[in-house]
């Protein structure tokens, strides 16, 4: 329970302002010594002797409105709402205001028509063998020279990166059984940098033992490249593609992203982006060798590795 700032008496100091007038106490004192008026007490003298024990705060919502549409009319609301019928095509068909309508859908909790739609079960999975499924996706970050609008006085930031400094790309490869990450800052999200980033994973990937399968990543322009596809061929990697427009099929390397961004891109004011790009290796280097990770149950993702390697012997 929210008490209001300027409250004078909590619950329990009402009660305690109610047991000294029953306990012989003039209602002038026991207000006087709470610093209430004696109408105030004398509103929680008669709840307390209602039988209101506790003296909580009550809802400042009318008990009674004579406005109020009834039961009959939100159900044909939401009949109508069932049957895909808009807002302004129920206040319409029964007459009543656009706002009224609306206000009803958002209480019944209908306020878009895609909330009809009932919300698809979160199917998850893991691979059981390292190098099984590869998750590929790369993320823009501003170049800045400067501290950016994310720290420092909000009074300078008409100063701060006045001009376009450019992108950096952070490409990323998350492997999906034991989260072990490499990544990259390369200048563009183009095919030839994506090539160059699936070659130098999958090289990764291998000197650590772990021969890559498959590499999933979403529809992106250098990912639906004849160069990309052919890369996967001559590696021997079978490419997978998310659905379109759901980017929750590749979720691992989209959770990773938001790891990055929250423990390392965001955490700290870099002097410049420069700063914030030599500060990737080390982060990802703990990422991966000391951070616990609570998809894996708080060990780290070469503990992982190491356990699915001895499950395998």
């Amino acid at each position: 329970m929210n008490i209001h700032k300027n409250a004078r008496l909590t619950p329990r100091g009402r009660v305690l302002m109610v047991e000294r007038i029953e306990a012989g106490w003039a209602v002038a004192r026991a207000a006087q010594a709470s610093g209430v008026s004696v109408r105030t007490a004398h509103r929680w003298l008669q709840r307390y002797r209602a039988g209101d024990r506790q003296l909580l705060d009550r809802s400042s919502a009318p008990r009674r409105c004579r406005h109020r549409l009834g039961a009959e009319l939100v159900a044909s609301i939401e009949q109508l709402r069932r049957e895909r019928r808009t807002g302004p095509a129920i206040a319409r068909m029964l007459g009543l205001a656009r706002s009224t309508v609306g206000l009803v859908l958002r209480r019944l909790g209908l306020g878009r028509l895609s909330l009809l739609e009932p919300r698809p079960p979160v199917i998850r999975y893991e691979r059981g063998r390292p190098g099984e499924m590869l998750h590929f996706d790369i993320k823009k970050l501003g170049r800045f020279e400067r501290l950016g609008h994310r720290f420092g006085d909000k009074a300078l930031l008409p100063q701060i990166n006045k001009g376009k400094q450019g992108y950096d790309y952070l490409h990323v490869a998350i492997d999906d059984a034991s989260r072990l990450a490499y990544t990259e800052i390369l200048p563009s999200e183009g095919q030839f940098d994506a090539i160059g980033f699936l070659t130098r994973s999958l090289a990764w990937f291998g000197r650590l033992g772990i021969p890559v399968e498959r590499v999933m990543t979403d529809n992106g322009s250098a990912y639906r490249s004849k160069l990309f596809a052919k890369a996967m061929q001559q590696a021997g990697v079978r490419h997978v593609r998310t659905r379109p427009y759901t980017p929750r099929t590749n979720g691992k390397a989209e959770r990773f992203i938001q790891s990055s961004l929250r423990e390392w891109a965001y955490a700290r004011p870099y002097p410049s982006s420069t700063h914030r790009n030599l500060a990737m290796p080390d982060w990802i280097t703990a990422y991966n060798l000391t951070r616990p990770h609570s998809a894996l149950g708080g060990i780290t993702p070469a503990a992982r590795l190491n356990n699915l390697r001895g499950n395998d012997s």
